[in-house]
This record gives structure tokens, sequence and C-alpha cells, in this order.
């Protein structure tokens, strides 16, 4: 065959080869998907002159659609999946001894990092100082902190926040468990599968195996689904990367350079920290570690939701080599209380009012404001813009004013975004971690755990 007869077959292969590449992945069409989002999104926002009033708003809503069937499929089998995977984690454990070693090591890990976190958001907001000179940006006659978080909120003495603190310790305790799931309360469902998978180990396996089987169809079900979801994907950042260059602009970015700039340094270091910790404690490397988990995270990054994409997380620990087990207990745990993205953002933002409102914090009030942040980020729920509630709160309660806090909700939806993904990394090192350290303490010729 000639040179030139070959030629139309190789371009044939190399496109069949490209378009298999592109379907096989996931992570790429997440990336064309994000990348043309952005550019239809600075073109609308740039050219809104050519559009009637409010045509782009409906535009925006129409490309967000496949984002919204999207979070609505995730959220159908939420409650059932982090319930079902829990206990099935829970019963797939070694031993009594194995599960309290875990749980004692990723309350360390998450108390740990989180505080280094809010340490670090304190530290750089004081260095950087990025509420400096934007005073005339804020509006003191127009208080933007949303309304849930007013009500939910109210400005309370400290003596006051250390009496009601056993009442809140009690709550924590599903006393009604068909109200927690109805109000999707996912610190609740936690511990009501942490207390039903521990009663379930004590119960004689021959009697607990029809609930056993129950809870593995469940599962099963909850994972189709969500594979059927997984489809949306692309579509789904597509939309949600227009809406969102439409609604603040680069104008709005921009102005808040250093704010921004600090917020996403921050995170950058404690991203940083999380591959550095997998790295030397479990020998997975960075390169690895983000090739394996990519998708999973710009996943998180457009979704800017941990609980959402929890299915994925727990199949990426899989692939990262760690047993299911393990993934099964730690990623739902780590989606609900390893907010340490959270904590960091939220202490650069407390400073950035301060500084904005010129308001001196003495060092017992810093500390106040960090301890606070650590206690608020752990449970917080992984869902989008449940941070201004809490940041709303700890500013009030420390006497901040939040006129600035239009500033902050200009790009709160792009930061939300970065810390989701550095939060799902967290979840994805503290699960490697606990295998390493479980692999480190394992005796040679002991069976691994399914």
């Amino acid at each position: 065959m000639s040179p030139t007869a070959e030629t139309p077959i190789r371009i044939a292969r190399q496109r069949f080869k490209l378009r298999v590449w592109i379907t096989s992945r996931l992570w790429a069409q997440v990336i064309a998907g994000m990348v043309l989002g952005f550019a239809l999104g600075l073109f609308m926002s740039q050219n809104s002159e050519l559009l009637a009033p409010g045509s782009m708003e409906i535009i925006g809503l129409w490309l967000a659609l496949p984002a919204k069937i999207f979070m609505a499929l995730i959220a159908m089998v939420l409650v059932p999946l982090i319930f079902c995977s829990i206990v099935a984690g829970l019963m797939s454990a070694a031993s009594g001894t194995e599960l309290r070693s875990v749980g004692l090591r990723l309350g360390a890990f998450i108390l740990a990092t989180t505080a280094a976190a809010a340490t670090g958001g304190i530290l750089l907001a004081s260095w950087l100082k990025p509420g400096e000179g934007l005073g005339a940006a804020s509006s003191p006659a127009s208080p933007a902190m949303p309304s849930a978080a007013a009500d939910a909120a109210p400005a309370l003495p400290l003596e006051q926040g250390v009496a009601a603190l056993p009442e809140m310790i009690a709550a924590i305790l599903p006393a009604n468990p068909t109200a927690s799931i109805v109000q999707g309360d996912m610190l609740a469902i936690v511990v009501l599968a942490l207390l039903v998978g521990i009663s379930v180990m004590q119960v004689e396996r021959e009697r607990a195996q029809p609930f056993l089987a129950l809870v593995d169809a469940l599962l099963s079900i909850s994972m189709n689904i969500v594979k059927w979801a997984m489809f949306l994907t692309p579509y789904a950042v597509f939309g949600l990367m227009v809406q969102l260059v439409t609604r603040i602009g680069l104008e709005t970015v921009l102005g808040m350079s250093v704010y921004v700039g600090t917020v996403l340094l921050g995170l950058a270091l404690l991203l940083t920290l999380y591959l550095l910790i997998a790295g030397i404690f479990t020998r997975t490397g960075p390169a690895e570690f983000l090739k394996k988990a990519g998708g999973n995270l710009l996943l998180a990054f457009s979704t800017s939701s941990s609980s959402a994409v929890m299915p994925v997380t727990i199949q990426t620990a899989r692939r990262l080599g760690v047993p299911g087990n393990i993934a099964n207990i730690v990623i739902p745990l780590g989606a609900t209380m390893n907010m340490a993205g959270t904590a960091l953002y939220q202490a650069v933002a407390i400073l950035f009012l301060a500084q904005l409102s010129g308001v001196e914090l003495s060092l017992a009030q810093i500390a106040i404001v960090t301890g606070t942040l650590i206690a608020s980020s752990i449970g917080a729920p992984g869902t989008p813009g449940v941070s201004i509630a809490i940041l709303s709160s700890v500013a009030l309660s420390m006497n901040i004013p939040v006129e600035g806090m239009v500033i902050i909700l200009g790009v709160d939806r792009l930061l939300d975004m970065c810390r989701t993904a550095v939060n799902v990394t967290g979840d994805l090192t503290a699960a490697l971690l606990l295998q390493g350290v479980s692999d480190s303490q394992s005796t040679p010729g002991a069976p691994a755990s399914a």
C-alpha cells in the first residue's frame, strides 16, 4: 500500500484514539467544559449590551440546568449512600481495635490540619493585610449579611457560648432520625450511621444478616444512580462556569485581587501540605496523587460541594490503593468534618473584614477567633454557601461589622470552588494516611481487611 493510501487510515486511527481518550477520561471532559464555560461566560459578561435586560440571567439558568439535575440526582441518594457506606465500612473492619485506631487517628488528623489551616490563614492575613486600602469599597449603609446567617448567628457573649456548649454537644445525637434525614443534617446522619454500625457489630452475624443485605443492596443501587449522574458532569461544569463568570465578572475578581490572592496562597500552601503528608507517610508522590485524583478534584472545584462528590471521592480513594473498608468510613466522615480549607478561608475573611472596618483585634481575640473557626468548621455541611453563615456568626461574636460582606460575597463562589477541592484533597490524604499507618502496623502474613 502506498504512503498516500495509508494517510487516511492513520488519520482515522488518530481520530479514533482521540475520541476514545476524550470519552474515557472524565477529567478531560471536565477541563473542556470548564474552559468553554469560562470563555462563553466572559464573552457574555463583556457583551451584555447585545442582550436584552434579563436575557443573560435566563441563559445562565438554562445552561446551569444540567448542574441542577446532577446535584438533584446526587442529593437523592446522598443520605442512603452516606449511611450505608459507613455501616458497610464498620462491618468490614477487621476488629474493634482497628476501628478505634482509625477513629482516633482520623480525629487527630482533622484537628491538627484544621488548626494549622486556621492559624496559617490568620498569619497570612496579618502579613499581607488584604483589607487595608479598601475602606471606600465597603458600603456602611447597606449591610450584606445573608438573612439566614443573621437569624442563625446572634452575637452572643463568650460566657453564654460556653454555657451553651453542653446543649450543643447533646444536640449532635439525632433524637429524631427521621427529621434529620428530611432536613439533610449530614452530621446527625453520620452519627446515626456510626451508632448503628457499632451496634450491629455487637449482634450475632446470623441475626444481622438481613439488615446487612439491605445495606449492601441500597449501597449498590445508590452507586448506580451516581454513575448515571456522572454522565452529566461535563455539561454541569460548563453551565456552572458560564453562570459564575457572567455573575461576578473579571472586574470583581481583579478589584479583590489582594484578598483573593491571599486566600488562594493559603489554599495552595495547605494543598502542598497534604501532598507532602501523602508523599512522606504513604510514599504516594504528588504526580501519582494528582493523576489519579485530578478528575475528582476538578469535579469538587466545579460543584463546590464535598458532599456531592463523596461517591466519586470513595472511588478515587480506592484507585489510590485504599481498601474499601477504610474508604467507606474515612471519606464520609471527612466530607462532613474535615473542612481545613474552609477554616483557612474564614480566618483570612475575618481579618479582612476587621481590617476593612479598622477594627484592631488583640492576640486574645485572635486566639478566640482561631478556636471558634476550628470548632465551627468541623461538622459544617459540605454544601455551597454554608461558610458565609459561619463567617457572619464569628464576625458578629467578635463585634466586627459585616457591612463589607458584600465584597466577600462577590468572589465567594470562586473561592468556595477552590477550598472545596482542597477539602477533598484532605479527605483523600486522610484515607491514604490511615491506610499507610495500618500497613506499617500490620504483621507479616496477616490477612488484609476486605
